[in-house]
């Protein structure tokens, strides 16, 4: 098994998806879904060696996932196949261009059986980076051993530790949730959040400075904070920095925190600064809600400097 810039630890899902309402029926479009499927993919196309970790079921929609991923020049060597336990699916419906709804079906599936023995052979040998979210952690009790144990060995082994906090209220409560994300949060070097999910795991998530000081005070370098169409802030070293959202034509947001954040871990890796790394990830979030799909609007190299082109340009 070889070293790679990026691992991802998570589930991977079979999605559904269709641009009206489901109890309306009609065509459902079959692709895939998972938030670190999501950055794996995003990290790929953008010249990075990455590996996605994580259990599907000895079924069809798996062996789709996989060939999804090899695709896209994701490492899928370390996955497990659970013969007892079928992939998760995911339905999702637009119902406008910038509102889309999600239902789960994981209880029980292969994702949700991921275990910290899945953790440790994904880790050999470390990467330069880890990469998990808040999801995985409400997919099982044995999830979230998976997910500390990533975080351990990579700590011990001097990886860089991103964090996506990335509640998911239909996964789990606000309750039940903060005290595992907190804690998760406070292991990383690196915090990537929405401005609405501070309250997870900060003290106080209206003083901005003082979430910063507090996770500090742990470790953390940055603290990330996507703020949508109003784009993204980063705060290190006691200070903060911001960068605009490019304006484009919006067509779908799921995927788009996803693709910020495989935009911010790409110069992360590149050795750019914070603020040059704000700004790559706001370049990667507007390819992907330009675009329908998870993961399907990914820019390459390449293409980062496309958005600077005129509106309605043609590049012959």
């Amino acid at each position: 098994m070889t070293g790679v810039d990026v691992l991802t630890l998570g589930e991977t899902m079979v999605s559904l998806r269709t641009g009206t309402a489901l109890r309306l029926g009609g065509t459902l479009e079959m692709t895939m879904a998972g938030a670190e499927s999501n950055v794996a993919i995003g990290l790929a196309r953008l010249g990075h060696s990455v590996r996605w970790a994580g259990r599907v079921g000895v079924d069809e929609v798996g062996t789709f996932i996989l060939r999804c991923l090899r695709a896209e020049s994701v490492l899928v060597d370390t996955v497990t196949l659970d013969p007892d336990r079928p992939t998760g699916l995911m339905l999702a419906e637009r119902r406008i261009n910038d509102l889309s709804r999600v239902s789960y079906y994981r209880v029980g599936s292969a994702g949700s059986a991921l275990c910290p023995a899945d953790a440790a052979a994904s880790l050999t040998p470390v990467p330069r980076v880890l990469h998990v979210t808040g999801i995985t952690p409400a997919l099982s009790d044995t999830a979230a051993a998976a997910v500390r144990e990533a975080v351990r060995l990579a700590k011990a082994a001097g990886a860089l530790v991103s964090v996506d906090v990335n509640y998911r209220a239909k996964l789990w409560t606000e309750k039940i949730a903060r005290p595992v994300l907190s804690a998760l949060a406070r292991s990383a070097d690196l915090v990537i959040a929405s401005d609405d999910e501070l309250a997870l795991f900060v003290d106080d998530p209206l003083d901005e400075a003082a979430a910063c000081a507090e996770l500090a005070t742990f470790g953390v370098r940055q603290l990330v904070i996507k703020r949508g169409a109003h784009g993204a802030s980063v705060w290190h070293d006691g200070q903060v920095e911001h960068a605009p959202a490019i304006s484009v034509s919006v067509r779908d947001t799921i995927g788009a925190g996803d693709a910020f954040t495989a935009g911010y871990l790409s110069a992360i890796l590149d050795g750019l600064s914070p603020v040059e790394a704000l700004r790559r990830g706001t370049v990667t979030g507007a390819f992907a809600v330009a675009t329908v799909g998870d993961w399907e609007g990914a820019p390459t190299r390449a293409e980062l400097g496309l958005l600077q082109e005129p509106p309605g340009a043609t590049l012959r």
